[in-house]
């Protein structure tokens, strides 16, 4: 009898840690848009009051690289005239037929980009539009020595210009080339997703122009929203997915040349 009771028992204890297993792994599955740009710094708020979650989708096959939405970012974010300052520009790639890779950006594609490689010598040509990629893991935010860069709940990365000092630091360390400084405010300056448009509820000024709805913002949080939809049809990438960044910025139709 007291060997059969040990055994109950054993087996007893065994359903009831399995049990206890499985649910903890249950509970530990978090869907897959939960972790897409998760910040370091949890929102503990309840759900009735948590934080969006923002992010961008680019589709490079349909971008035309008219240019707008880089003219649209100047003239809304105040960005300084000079041709050299940008919040947000477009790339045009040409893969010529010997292999060779020209990347050409005149004026940040402002005015449309035009090809300057004969159409004979063409295997492919494209445009890549590139902006701030608001990074879970931000080397911008790991470099600035006085933490004048950090990132708010909703995953955008901020320069608070009352702290920065302008060493550049975070200008060196961003590895997407997003940061610049700014010749008249003399602090970092970069995209901020046009956060004073979209804590009003409108989209960002370079989504707004877009003829061709090549990009598309949205919260990652929202399974209903533009981009959540975005990217469950399409196979996005990020940019220099090795570094491992966890950016934000999402494109369809990524090349192997683009970088």
């Amino acid at each position: 009898m007291g060997t059969k009771r040990i055994n109950n028992n054993r087996r007893n204890f065994f359903k009831t840690t399995a049990a206890l297993i499985g649910g903890t792994i249950a509970i530990s599955i978090v869907k897959p848009f939960e972790l897409i740009g998760q910040s370091k710094v949890e929102d503990k708020s309840d759900d009735k009051t948590i934080k969006p979650l923002w992010g961008m989708g680019v589709d490079i096959k349909k971008c035309i690289g008219c240019g707008k939405c880089s003219e649209a970012c100047k003239i809304e974010n105040n960005v300084p005239k000079e041709p050299f300052y940008f919040r947000t520009w477009v790339e045009q790639y040409t893969v010529k037929k010997d292999g060779e890779v020209k990347i050409e950006s005149p004026n940040g594609g402002i005015g449309g980009l035009k090809q300057s490689v004969p159409d004979e010598d063409i295997f492919k040509s494209f445009m890549v539009p590139k902006l701030c990629n608001h990074c879970t893991d931000a080397p911008c935010v790991q470099a600035c020595p006085v933490g004048a860069t950090f990132i708010s709940p909703e995953g955008v990365v901020f320069v608070d210009e009352t702290y920065c000092i302008g060493c550049s630091y975070c200008i060196q360390a961003c590895p997407y080339g997003a940061r610049f400084m700014n010749p008249i405010t003399k602090v970092a300056d970069k995209c901020t997703f046009c956060y004073h448009r979209i804590s009003k509820g409108l989209e960002p000024a370079c989504v707004e122009v877009c003829p061709t709805d090549a990009r598309i913002f949205g919260n990652l949080r929202d399974k209903k929203s533009d981009l959540v939809k975005f990217l469950q049809k399409n196979p996005t990438e990020v940019l220099k997915p090795h570094l491992n960044t966890k950016s934000r910025v999402f494109y369809n139709g990524l090349s192997s040349e683009v970088r």
